[in-house]
């Protein structure tokens, strides 16, 4: 029989209170964690703060105008406060004509973000995780090392003489401070649906079968609801009828062009269509996007044409936002989540994005052509951002950089040159940024936008340029956000890795009635690129 005063088993019963401090620090750290975490984002056309909070509700703090309340879907007790910036004045005045023109003003705006609110949840939840675990450490790490330097003030005999006073009652008093610890941090924080006060707000009927039904509203903010939100679910419910409809349209097109593709002729003999496509396994096969302009009503459509396709690599060739700005975020986000798993996501970024879409559209996924050649699924392909920006009411289009589109221009055409291993496409946004490195014959293919009108597949000197149009259906001076104004359009490209050359393409059109064609494939030119040119003289 062991002595219970051993060195052993005075060991052996004393990790059992360290093992429970620790968890109870865990658990505090936590708590703290979590509950304290705080990211800035976007809703729909504002900047906003979110605040996890801990009486599961989402409130959507508006300032004067009151609050929108929804029960929260996370677990727990947990919820989302979001403190909403840059509301109108002439909202919070709630006079009839200075209230609608606010409204309408950020109507498209709103109507993007409901659209396509997932990716402003996914992109928040993200950011608030990462807080919340950061938080998480730096509590922990002050807890221990708040212990060990208590430890170190103490000191060994102080600690002992404690020791001795305290171990009869060292379970009791663990427990308890295990106990106080949850309690504080965890059951006196939170408040559950049952311990709220009793809600006396009314919820808005204007919300009757969209996600926010049930929601309460506080303050003013239930005027404007009551008097103009109707408006804007009308748009809402609008768009979503008119893109669903679009996208059926669009998947019955392709499989009819598909069933044309493997129709026998009179003859008996395959197609000519058909012939092409026979093995044609090893092709690549690539969908091109352009000029987006933050319509995320598209993002269906686009997930529609890759998947059907069974694409290998999407390219955007830029202006996927309107402004460039950082509440545009869940545009890029939603356009990226629209792309399949597995299938690559290139982009080229255009005048109307910035840094921080480029940011933004790398950390949900894409490539972002920097300047350098990139390798996809072989295809060797080159592009920058480019080189102006221009931003809606500040003044047009200016310089992004120090460099200017003609320098951008040589560089490019310089690094096609001077790569021993060969560039297989510049994706750029301005066709005239390109236009150097074709001339050059460093480059066999070309593809942008920015025209909002597709020019070619047509022969440039010894290359191939083409130039998309815009898959938001964007026209002069009309909205790229709701129903489509103009042809939205998608290229189907299909590139053959033996020949380092496109062999084919499909157009891919739909149109402001919600109707979709799809062309048969019709033969890429053929470019005439020696297999190595040095640059023209300067």
């Amino acid at each position: 029989m062991s002595d219970p005063s051993s060195p052993e088993v005075r060991a052996e019963r004393r990790w059992w209170p360290r093992v429970l401090l620790l968890v109870a620090a865990v658990l505090v750290a936590l708590t703290f964690g979590i509950t304290t975490a705080s990211v800035e984002s976007s809703l729909g056309p504002h900047e906003a703060r979110y605040d996890v909070t801990t009486d599961h509700t989402v409130t959507i703090d508006l300032g004067p105008l009151g609050t929108l309340e929804i029960e929260s879907p996370l677990p727990l007790t947990l919820g989302v406060r979001v403190t909403v910036q840059e509301i109108p004045a002439s909202v919070t005045e709630l006079n009839p004509a200075r209230t609608l023109a606010a409204l309408s003003g950020d109507l498209q705006s709103y109507l993007q973000f409901f659209s396509g609110p997932e990716a402003t949840i996914q992109d928040v939840g993200r950011a608030l995780a990462v807080e919340a675990l950061e938080r998480t450490v730096l509590a922990l790490v002050v807890l221990v090392g708040g212990w060990y330097l208590v430890r170190f003030l103490v000191g060994a005999a102080r600690r002992a003489e404690l020791h001795d006073h305290v171990r009869p009652h060292l379970r009791a008093v663990v427990v308890g401070v295990v106990v106080v610890a949850l309690v504080g941090t965890v059951v006196t924080s939170s408040v559950g649906r049952r311990d709220r006060p009793a809600v006396s707000q009314r919820a808005s009927a204007v919300f009757d079968g969209t996600p926010l039904e049930g929601a309460r509203v506080t303050g003013r903010l239930g005027g404007v609801i009551d008097t103009y939100g109707g408006q804007v679910v009308a748009e809402l419910r609008k768009n979503e009828t008119f893109y669903a409809e679009a996208n059926a349209s669009l998947q019955v097109a392709w499989d009819e062009r598909q069933a044309l593709l493997a129709e026998p002729s009179a003859t008996g003999s395959p197609s000519p269509t058909a012939r092409e496509a026979a093995g044609d396994e090893d092709l690549v096969t690539v969908v091109v996007v352009s000029d987006l302009h933050c319509n995320v009503g598209m993002a269906p459509l686009i997930r529609t044409v890759v998947e059907a396709a069974d694409a290998d690599v999407v390219l955007d060739a830029g202006d996927t936002t309107i402004n460039g700005t950082s509440v545009e975020q869940y545009c890029v986000t939603t356009f990226a989540r629209a792309v399949p798993d597995g299938v690559e996501l290139v982009t080229s970024p255009g005048n109307h994005d910035s840094a921080e879409t480029s940011k933004n559209y790398a950390r949900a996924g894409a490539t972002v052509l920097d300047g350098s050649v990139v390798e996809v699924d072989g295809l060797r392909i080159l592009g920058d951002s480019d080189p102006n920006e221009t931003r809606v009411g500040a003044g047009g289009t200016a310089q992004a950089g120090k460099e200017t589109a003609a320098e951008q221009a040589e560089r490019l055409a310089e690094v096609a040159c001077d790569d021993d291993d060969g560039v297989d496409l510049l994706l750029i946004h301005t066709p005239a940024v390109g236009q150097r490195a074709l001339d050059d014959g460093c480059v066999p293919a070309q593809v942008s936008g920015h025209l909002h009108r597709r020019y070619g597949p047509e022969r440039v000197d010894r290359a191939v340029r083409y130039i998309s149009s815009s898959t938001a259906g964007a026209t002069l001076g009309q909205p790229t956000v709701g129903p489509l104004n103009g042809v939205a359009e998608m290229t189907v490209l299909r590139w053959s890795p033996d020949t380092r050359r496109f062999v084919d393409y499909q157009l891919v059109q739909v149109r402001p009635d919600t109707s979709a064609t799809v062309s048969p494939r019709l033969q890429w030119p053929a470019a005439i690129v020696p297999p190595a040119v040095g640059p023209s003289p300067v």
